[in-house]
């Protein structure tokens, strides 16, 4: 089974309309996902705070903002 994480911080308006693509998604594919604050780990911090969301599949980034949710997609179906 794939393992999806969304790197995000608290109010970003695209961090939840990430989350909200991924709920969709997650209807027709079986994937786990979980959401990860950056502002838990400094070096989450430093690596993301200019690029929220981002997604990444099974250990490798697919996609940040701008989110193409087809890049996911395509990351499931490998």
């Amino acid at each position: 089974m794939h393992e999806v994480v969304l790197y995000s911080s608290p109010g970003c308006h695209l961090c939840e309309q990430a989350a909200d693509a991924l709920r969709s998604l997650q209807r027709g594919r079986l994937f786990t996902w979980s959401e990860v604050d950056i502002h838990s780990d400094p070096e989450l911090e430093k690596r993301y705070l200019l690029e929220i969301p981002v997604i990444e599949v099974d250990g490798v980034v697919v996609t940040q903002a701008p989110i193409e949710i087809n890049k996911v997609r395509f990351a499931l179906e490998a």
